[in-house]
């Protein structure tokens, strides 16, 4: 990193835990479960981007911004905290650590429940966007994939040129992007010079603009009004800006990535790391009891103390589903 340009790491950590229910709940989203080797997601993603950024901001939501102080507090890190009084999306929260920068400062924003390995791609990849914020651009980092994955959004890329943003697609739309080689997991991760975003912001969603703006310039140390914050649109990065900047470069990145996003993701990240399965691949979490599958192959047990998930791992999507019944029936079991 070379010391005359400023670079702030912009951890994002909203999330109420729909995904990974009842590992994960609004109380304790999945970005703080200390399950990664006695570290949690949070954690891991300060660490890896400490020697890459020279200031740290984290923008997160009143419900929980106390568990991020936590673990900035464990890291030993000094932090710029923005702390949103409802969650308006992407759009806004970018918007927020946009105002709290100098126009010129380069912001590298990322998500704080991802898993990356290959960390000299990840470096390389890193560097290269940084190179292109300086020369104005607004850079998205797209994975190269390595399955027709349905969980993720995709970026159809020609070298750095993005061709076009798509959703989430269907099994077989996905089997397709793969077979035409030049498309990307879209990973949630940007870099720019803050005055850049802002000004791509005011022209393509000036009322995002303006009324992040005013509720910017309303924070009492970093804590935003409600009642202000209700009147920003809530309108994901993507849609506002990527999709229709005509600044947008992606960088290919072949640093190995999940948004852990699924049980299933899960499970593969857990196993990598020598937690235990039985011979039909059935796994246990959460549970230092003896357990014991007959009969059942691939299945995923999770316990907590108060809830129970038995599923297949083929079928982790679904989590969301019961999520939402829960959620109906306003259960406690959610909190």
């Amino acid at each position: 990193m070379s010391t005359h340009k400023s670079i702030t790491h912009v951890i994002l950590t909203g999330g109420v835990g729909s995904r990974l229910w009842p590992l994960s709940r609004k109380s304790q989203p999945k970005q703080y479960l200390e399950i990664f080797e006695g570290r949690s997601l949070f954690e891991i993603t300060v660490d890896r981007n400490s020697h890459l950024a020279n200031k740290v901001m984290v923008v997160g939501n009143v419900d929980n911004h106390h568990l991020s102080g936590k673990v900035m507090d464990k890291t030993n890190t000094s932090y710029i905290n923005i702390v949103e009084a409802t969650p308006r999306n992407t759009a806004a929260a970018i918007a927020f650590a946009a105002f709290a920068s100098d126009a010129n400062d380069i912001l590298i924003v990322t998500p704080s429940d991802h898993i990356i390995d290959l960390m000299d791609n990840y470096n390389q990849a890193i560097n290269e966007a940084v190179s292109k914020a300086e020369e104005g651009f607004i850079v998205t980092f797209g994975v190269v994939p390595t399955k027709p994955e349905t969980g993720y959004g995709y970026i159809e890329a020609k070298g750095d040129k993005v061709i076009s943003f798509r959703e989430k697609p269907n099994e077989t739309t996905a089997k397709d992007f793969i077979s035409k080689g030049n498309f990307l997991w879209n990973s949630g991760m940007f870099c720019f010079k803050a005055g850049v975003l802002l000004e791509e912001l005011k022209q393509f969603q000036p009322d995002v603009y303006e009324k992040s703006k005013a509720v910017w310039e309303s924070s009492k140390e970093g804590f935003l009004d409600f009642d202000l914050s209700l009147e920003i649109p809530s309108i994901s990065i993507d849609y506002a800006v990527m999709e229709r900047s005509k600044k947008i470069k992606v960088v290919p990145a072949s640093f190995s990535w999940s948004d852990l996003g699924s049980f299933e993701s899960v499970y593969d990240y857990l196993v990598l790391k020598g937690h235990p399965v039985d011979q039909n691949g059935n796994m246990v979490i959460g549970c230092e009891k003896h357990t014991t599958f007959l009969g059942l192959k691939n299945t995923i047990f999770v316990y907590t103390d108060s809830a129970n998930l038995i599923l297949q791992k083929e079928n982790s999507q679904d989590v969301k589903d019961i999520y939402s019944e829960l959620e109906r029936q306003n259960s406690d079991l959610l909190n």
